[in-house]
């Protein structure tokens, strides 16, 4: 018995749509935070600290900053998301059914990196909660006001990801939503947005964010958002998303195979705001 073959073109096609999905509807934090790639096995991103400006003396010599270097280590971790595809689909396939296999490697892996990122994020030591009514103006204030006092850059690089009850929440003040306050163009209702610039932050929906019980324990009244500066988390990608197919004789099937290599680290603690908000 002959053993089947699938033609080059089938797995360069398949390849090209996981990372095209991937690209575009994967991960949501990837892009939002410091990204490093073809890292071996491990990596270190360096914490630098603050500098100061001195004056000197004519010809007299110029004062170090002595910068503080704090090294962070990231192991990168190999992950799998694995389908199998029955021989004779190769003749009935179409589009449609080709690009839901392609999603669901690409997504699976997508879900996993922003995983790692929020894994990593949980780290940091400091935090800006809401247990009681969720997100208000005043609570959108008191963060930007916690981020200046850190002196984290508002350069255009902040962020705050939330749950879509919290999304749901930002909807219903004035200051976010309604067209006295804000341009035409980034009326959230009129095109159904679900990222939005505010406050020196681009605020975002994530529906892989864990429920809390407003006490820190898993739950599901509250919800575990994260404000952050995209320097202070790390993802790290020793190979990025790949796919390959092999056949099995005794399946007659062929098994689809996706993978990447990767792991995430958090920076600056002072960069990252864990945020307990009511739903």
């Amino acid at each position: 018995m002959a053993v089947s073959t699938i033609s080059t073109s089938f797995i360069e096609e398949f390849e090209s749509g996981v990372h095209l999905a991937y690209q575009r509807m994967g991960s949501k934090l990837r892009n939002t935070v410091r990204s490093r790639n073809g890292v071996k096995n491990k990596t270190t991103f360096q914490k630098v600290g603050k500098g100061f400006a001195t004056t000197k003396a004519r010809h007299g010599a110029v004062a170090p900053m002595n910068l503080a270097h704090t090294n962070v280590n990231v192991t990168l971790e190999d992950w799998f998301a694995g389908e199998w595809i029955d021989d004779l689909d190769q003749l009935r396939i179409n589009h449609d059914e080709m690009l839901i296999a392609q999603q669901s490697g690409a997504y699976a892996l997508g879900r996993k990196t922003d995983e790692l990122i929020l894994n990593a994020m949980t780290t940091t030591t400091s935090a800006h909660d809401e247990t009681s009514n969720g997100i208000t103006i005043a609570w959108a204030l008191e963060l930007m006001e916690k981020f200046g006092n850190n002196e984290v850059p508002d350069d255009g690089r902040r962020y705050v990801v939330v749950g879509h009850e919290q999304w749901s929440q930002l909807m219903q003040i004035d200051q976010f939503s309604r067209a006295e306050f804000i341009p035409t163009a980034e009326l959230p209702f009129s095109s159904g947005m679900t990222a939005k610039r505010w406050l020196g932050f681009m605020w975002f929906a994530h529906s892989g964010l864990s429920g809390m019980n407003g006490s820190g324990a898993a739950g599901t009244t509250h919800r575990e958002c994260f404000a952050y500066h995209a320097d202070a988390v790390a993802h790290a990608i020793g190979a990025d998303i790949s796919s390959n197919m092999q056949y099995h004789n005794d399946k007659d099937s062929y098994f689809v195979l996706n993978k990447m290599q990767m792991n995430s680290c958090l920076i600056d603690a002072e960069g990252v705001f864990e945020c307990e908000l009511k739903n």
